[in-house]
């Protein structure tokens, strides 16, 4: 793994911190940009949630790309990186929920994301070229890395774990509880100003 794709891989989690101090120490929420924000925020929360509900906790490794599955079922029969967008559409969401230094501070933390999801992107892609080979290759033929399809990749015999949504919501437990924690504090702001 790079040098900077490594860094971004084990801090990926921490990454989004600095927006958020930014977002709330700067929020100027409307009742609109809470609204708009909110539901951006939701429909990439739940990509995640439906995506972990495939993949489990393995997405919550900081050690390391790996896996055990080509995961194709779910979000990933329609993207390659359902996590990532969802995470995307989260991070925008909480943008436009606080307003904070609009437009700018959303454009900046996008284009931030778009880089860093990038370098992780391609040490996860030799990781799995490596693992899975031509299963790999045919799936990446027909799946896009970052914009959705619209009928789902259904391949001939690709094993695919249990869909466990329980897991799946334990998994986000912790994302969860940002994303809340974050939406009542902006209201909050918005309640008092």
């Amino acid at each position: 793994m790079s040098k900077i794709s490594n860094i971004f891989f084990k801090y990926r989690s921490y990454t989004p911190i600095p927006f958020l101090i930014l977002m709330v120490a700067f929020a100027k929420p409307t009742v609109t940009s809470l609204a708009v924000g909110f539901a951006i925020a939701l429909s990439g929360e739940l990509i995640r949630l439906w995506g972990v509900s495939w993949a489990g906790s393995e997405t919550r490794t900081t050690g390391g790309v790996g896996g055990s599955f080509l995961i194709v079922s779910g979000p990933f029969a329609y993207v390659r990186n359902p996590l990532y967008i969802g995470n995307m559409l989260l991070y925008l969401g909480i943008g436009i929920m606080s307003l904070a230094l609009f437009p700018y501070l959303q454009i900046a933390a996008v284009i931030f994301f778009a880089i860093q999801y990038y370098f992780i992107v391609i040490e996860e892609e030799k990781f799995l070229n490596d693992k899975f080979g031509d299963a790999y290759d045919e799936y990446v033929k027909n799946v896009p890395r970052f914009f959705m399809r619209l009928i789902p990749y259904k391949p001939g015999n690709v094993e695919q774990p249990d869909y466990e949504f329980k897991k799946g919501l334990r998994s986000e437990k912790r994302t969860l509880q940002a994303f809340s924690s974050v939406t009542i504090i902006l209201i909050i702001i918005w309640a008092v100003k």
